[in-house]
């Protein structure tokens, strides 16, 4: 049986803007966009296998708060990549600060908290 993550959505403020870096920092695309839930809107950012789905309802927004203590908290993304200096750089240029370098199995890693606030966590394996 195969198994693979498709997609996560999460609720952000700005979806196109946050799309825009993300295409910049990943060198991904922009799926698809429109109408979406509840009088919202949603872009989809990603590759062909797997995306992000970026949704902004038509509400005001609440701050989550640290998501660690909290049940079901999204906590960050993981991104594999085939060149984490090069990623790293394109993180820096778009004025995010690489944090939590590390290096032990599977692979090396660094941190970085990206557009409104989102934690991804960048990993090449070796």
């Amino acid at each position: 049986m195969e198994m693979r993550l498709e997609h996560v959505n999460v609720t952000v403020p700005d979806p196109k803007t946050c799309a825009a870096v993300l295409c910049e920092v990943f060198g991904w695309h922009v799926r698809w966009e429109g109408e979406a839930k509840d009088q919202g809107f949603t872009v989809h950012v990603g590759d062909a296998d797997s995306y992000l789905a970026l949704y902004a309802p038509n509400a005001e927004l609440q701050p989550m708060g640290n998501t660690y203590v909290r049940v079901g908290g999204f906590n960050h993304v993981g991104v594999v990549v085939d060149d984490l200096a090069a990623t790293e750089a394109r993180v820096k240029a778009a004025g995010f600060e690489p944090h939590s370098h590390g290096d032990y199995e599977p692979g090396t890693r660094f941190y970085f908290d990206g557009p409104h606030g989102i934690e991804f966590e960048v990993v090449h394996y070796d």
